[in-house]
C-alpha cells in the first residue's frame, strides 16, 4: 500500500492535473501560550482537503489524488502521514518545532515554502519532501517564479552605524542549485517581489522612477529599461508573449495623472504606447489585467472627497484596451466603488459600487452594461475559477451574506450567509469556497468553513480557545485542471445543513406593529434585480441610446396627456359604430390625403382649445392656427362635397 501511495503522490508531483484530485487549504493560526490538543476530525471525500497550521505549526496537511490521503497532525511540532486505510509516518518530513511569519505555494502547486524564524523550508506538496533550505532568520515575505525556477526572499531593511547603507534585504534564489542569484535592495514591502512573465523570459522592477527589465532570470544585467517621470506603479501581463505592461504617473502642478500600456521592448515614448488615459482625482490606483491580457481597468481614487458626499473618498473607474480604446465606465449610482473583478473569459467585468445598500452590474468590453444585480448589503464580488458562477459578498461591517448567481443563465443559485467572515476564496475546482474569521481584523470566534457554492457547509472548524485564525489560502492549480461542470440549484447533502439567510426585518415601533408595512416604513428600498423586476422579460438591458430614446418617448407621451387627457385613452375597447363604419374614400387619393390633413390641423386646433381652457399660456403661433379654424373647416366642407 504505502508504494502505491508512494508512485501515486510522484505521479501527481509531475503533473498535477488529475481531474479527480482535491485541492488543498492553508490556514495560519497564531501560536498559543499553552500546549493544545488538535480536535480535527479525519478527512472526508466530500470535503475540500486541507493543509492546516496550528501554532504557527504544520499540523494537519491532506491532498487528495485518486485514492491518497496525506494527514500532519501535532499540537508541538509537526508529523507527516499516509493513508488510508492505514497511517504511515512519513520519516522523509521532519519535524518543525518553530513559529512561522509566512507560507506561500508555487503558481502551479507542486510546492510550498514558510519561514519560521530560523529559516526558509521549501517541501513538495506531493509528498512533503524537502527541496530547498535556506538560513534566512529575518525573512518576512517569499514568493515563487512562475516556472518555480527561482524564490524571492524578503526581510525589513535595516543598517547600523557600522554598516550605515545597511545590507541587501531583497535575495533572488535558485531552487535548483540553492546559490544566491542577486542580492537587491528594496526598503518598502510595497512592490518588493519582482514581477515575472509567465515563461519566465522577462522580469521586471521598479527602481528610483524606472523600470528595470531583466532576461531569462539573468539579474546581474539590465535587459530594457522604461523611464517615466515619477513612476509610481506598474503591473505586468499575464499570459504568453509579447508582454505587456502598464505603468501609472501620478499628476502634479495642475496636471493630470495617466496610466500607459506599453509591449515590451517598444519603448520609445509616448508614441510607442498602445494606450494612453490621463484623469484627474486620483492619488493612487489599482490596475487589473484580466486574463488574456488585452484590456485594463483602473481604479482611480483620492483619499478626501472635497463635496463631502463620501467619508471613503472618491473613486472612478477607467479601461484601456491594447487595441487603443479607453473609456470611463459610467457607473449608475453614486458613491464609492468597492470591488472590481474580471470574469475569467476575459470578455466582461463586475462591479460592485455606489451607497448602501450597493448597486451590482457586469459590463461589457464596451462598458455597456450587460446586467443589474439591482442593490443590497454587498461590498464584494468573486467570480469562480471557470467563470460560471459569481458571488456578491457583504463582508468585513456587514452581516456576511452571500448571493451565488448563475451567469450564463442569470439566475440566483442561492443566498448564504457567513457572519463574522473576513476572508473568502474559490476552490481551484470551482465548486467549492471558504470563508473563515481571521484576527487582527476579529480576534474572538476565529475559524474557518468550507461551502458548497448551493449554500451547504460541508466543514467547519473553530480555532480553539486562546489561539488566532491568521490566513486560510487555497492551494492553487495549473489552468484547466478542473473543467467546469453544469450548475446545480439543488443543496448539496451535509450534515451541518445549510445557512440560507433570512429576511431581515427592519425594526418597527409599537405603534405601528399590528398595522400593515408602507413603503415610507423601509429604511432602505432595495431594487431588485432587472430580471426580476415588474414586466421584465428577461432579455439584456438596453444600451444607452435605446434607454434615452424610451425616456424621451415616455415624457412626449406624458405631456401629451396632460395636454388632453382624452387624447390618449385607451382604444382596446372601441365602440361599435367606429369599427363598423370605416372612414370613407373618393377614389381619388390625393383628395383623401387633403382630408387627412385637414382633420390633424383641426385636431391640433381642438388640443389648443383644451389647453386654453386650463389657463396655461398660448404661443402667438398657436393663436395664428387658432384663427385659421373657420378657413379649415370651410375646406373640409368643400372636400367632402367631392365625395
Amino acid at each position: 500500500m504505502l508504494q502505491a501511495c508512494q508512485m501515486l503522490s510522484k505521479h501527481f508531483a509531475r503533473c498535477c492535473m488529475l481531474a479527480c484530485c482535491k485541492p488543498i487549504t492553508v490556514v495560519l493560526y497564531l501560536a498559543s501560550p499553552v500546549p493544545f490538543q488538535s480536535d480535527l476530525p479525519s478527512a472526508d471525500d466530500n470535503v475540500a482537503n486541507s493543509l492546516i497550521l496550528h501554532g504557527y505549526y504544520i499540523s494537519d496537511f491532506r491532498l487528495t489524488a485518486a485514492v491518497i490521503v496525506i494527514t500532519v497532525r501535532g499540537s508541538d511540532g509537526t508529523v507527516l502521514l499516509r493513508g488510508p486505510p492505514n497511517c504511515e509516518k512519513n520519516a522523509d518530513f521532519q519535524r518543525d518545532p518553530r513559529q512561522s511569519r509566512y507560507v506561500a505555494f508555487s503558481k502551479d502547486g507542486t510546492l510550498f515554502a514558510w519561514c519560521n524564524g530560523e529559516k526558509v523550508t521549501v517541501v513538495k506538496v506531493a509528498d512533503g519532501s524537502q527541496v530547498r533550505s535556506f538560513d534566512l532568520p529575518k525573512t518576512a515575505m517569499l514568493e515563487f517564479s512562475p516556472l518555480n525556477t527561482v524564490l524571492a526572499t524578503w526581510q525589513v531593511y535595516s543598517k547600523t552605524q557600522e554598516n550605515p547603507q545597511g545590507d541587501a534585504n531583497l535575495q533572488l534564489w535558485d531552487l535548483q542549485t540553492g546559490t544566491c542569484l542577486k542580492a537587491l535592495y528594496h526598503k518598502k514591502v510595497q512592490g518588493w517581489c519582482p514581477s515575472w512573465s509567465d515563461d519566465e523570459k522577462i522580469a521586471v522592477r521598479s527602481v528610483n522612477n524606472e523600470l528595470h527589465f531583466f532576461e531569462n532570470n539573468d539579474f546581474s544585467t539590465i535587459a530594457n529599461k522604461l523611464h517615466l517621470q515619477k513612476v509610481s506603479e506598474f503591473v505586468l501581463s499575464p499570459g504568453s508573449q509579447p508582454s505587456k505592461v502598464a505603468v501609472y504617473v501620478p499628476g502634479s502642478k495642475g496636471a493630470p495623472s495617466f496610466v500607459r500600456l506599453y509591449q515590451y521592448p517598444n519603448f520609445g515614448g509616448p508614441t510607442c504606447a498602445l494606450a494612453n488615459k490621463s484623469f484627474f482625482k486620483a492619488d493612487r490606483v489599482t490596475m487589473l489585467w484580466n486574463k488574456k491580457a488585452t484590456a485594463v481597468l483602473v481604479q482611480a481614487s483620492i483619499e478626501v472627497d472635497k463635496t463631502g458626499a463620501s467619508y471613503y473618498g472618491e473613486q472612478t473607474l477607467h479601461y484601456l484596451a491594447t487595441n487603443g480604446e479607453t473609456s470611463a465606465v459610467q457607473l449608475q449610482k453614486n458613491g464609492p466603488i468597492y470591488d472590481v473583478a474580471w470574469s475569467p473569459s476575459s470578455t466582461e467585468f463586475c462591479v460592485v459600487y455606489g451607497f448602501m445598500p450597493a448597486k451590482a452590474t457586469v459590463y461589457n468590453l464596451k462598458c455597456d452594461p450587460v446586467f443589474d444585480f439591482g442593490t443590497g448589503p454587498r461590498n464584494a464580488v468573486y467570480y469562480s475559477p471557470q467563470g460560471h458562477i459569481l458571488v456578491l459578498a457583504g463582508f468585513g461591517n456587514l452581516r456576511g451574506q452571500m448571493e451565488v448567481w448563475d451567469v450564463k443563465k442569470w439566475k440566483q443559485v442561492s443566498k448564504p450567509q457567513a457572519p463574522d467572515s473576513t476572508h473568502f476564496a474559490w476552490c481551484p475546482d470551482g465548486e467549492h469556497v471558504v470563508t473563515s474569521t481571521c484576527a487582527p481584523r476579529l480576534r474572538v470566534s476565529n475559524g474557518y468553513k468550507i461551502w458548497h457554492y448551493t449554500g451547504t457547509v460541508l466543514y467547519k472548524q473553530d480555532t480553539p480557545t486562546g489561539t488566532e485564525l491568521w490566513e486560510t489560502v487555497w492551494q492553487p492549480f495549473p489552468d484547466g485542471t478542473f473543467p467546469e461542470r453544469p450548475v446545480k440549484y439543488q443543496a448539496a447533502p451535509s450534515e451541518l445543513g445549510s445557512t440560507e439567510s433570512k429576511p431581515a426585518q427592519a425594526y418597527r415601533p409599537p405603534a405601528l406593529r399590528n398595522k400593515p408595512v408602507t413603503a415610507s416604513s423601509k429604511l432602505h428600498e432595495e431594487e431588485p434585480p432587472q430580471n426580476m423586476r415588474p414586466g421584465a422579460t428577461g432579455d439584456k438591458q438596453l444600451s444607452k441610446t435605446a434607454l434615452k430614446n424610451q425616456k424621451k418617448r415616455e415624457a412626449k407621451k406624458a405631456a401629451k396627456q396632460e395636454i388632453n387627457p382624452d387624447a390618449l385613452e385607451p382604444q382596446s375597447d372601441p365602440s361599435p359604430a367606429s369599427s363598423a363604419q370605416p372612414e370613407l374614400s373618393c377614389g381619388d387619393p390625393e383628395t383623401d390625403k387633403k382630408i387627412k390633413n385637414v382633420k390633424k390641423k383641426l385636431k391640433a386646433i381642438d388640443e389648443l382649445k383644451a389647453l386654453q381652457a386650463t389657463g396655461k399660456p398660448i404661443q402667438k403661433n398657436q393663436l395664428e392656427k387658432m384663427e385659421k379654424e373657420a378657413q379649415l373647416m370651410k375646406e373640409l366642407e368643400d372636400l367632402q362635397l367631392v365625395v
